[in-house]
């Protein structure tokens, strides 16, 4: 089994990602949200056959979750993800930050009490699924735009089991 380093704080992956740039190492980043499951894997497999370093992201947002969804249920397993990931022989690390790490001001699910700044992607954020969860678009694009900041990947690998997901995202990073 391989070793995976994790990371729980921005400060900390930076001084990892810094240390890939000067190496010449190209970074790959899956995001999740964790409860990884083959999806998760195949795509860490891609990122490595592309990569010479993947940054696995395990972060549960609170952006994404309105005040009736049962954000305190959703599933956490970071220790059997971290073991799923040194199974795979993957050159991976993990960033699992808290909450206060990825949202320094807080946040709250509902919306309209929420302060800091966010990301929205007009013009498909609000059809669809986004209709009757209009704030679950702004959290994936927010906390996507976060993460590639701090990671600063070469490549993302995401699933593609949701479509409108897929097309905001793509959206956000043409813009």
């Amino acid at each position: 089994m391989g070793s995976v380093d994790v990371f729980h704080t921005v400060r900390d992956l930076r001084a990892w990602r810094e240390a890939q740039r000067q190496l010449g190492h190209s970074v790959g980043l899956v995001a999740t949200m964790g409860a990884l499951h083959a999806g998760h894997l195949q795509l860490v497999r891609a990122a490595a056959a592309a990569c010479s370093a993947v940054v696995v992201s395990i972060f549960v947002n609170p952006a994404q979750f309105a005040p009736h969804e049962d954000l305190a249920t959703y599933p956490r397993s970071l220790e059997q993800d971290i073991a799923q990931l040194s199974r795979e022989h993957a050159p991976c690390v993990v960033f699992a930050p808290s909450v206060s790490e990825m949202y320094p001001r807080g946040i709250t699910t509902t919306r309209a009490l929420q302060q800091g700044s966010f990301v929205e992607v007009l013009g498909l954020s609000e059809m669809l699924e986004g209709g009757s969860r209009p704030h679950f678009f702004r959290g994936v694009a927010t906390v996507v735009s976060k993460l590639f900041h701090i990671v600063q990947p070469h490549r993302a690998y995401f699933g593609q089991k949701d479509v409108q997901q897929c097309c905001v995202l793509r959206r956000m990073v043409v813009d």
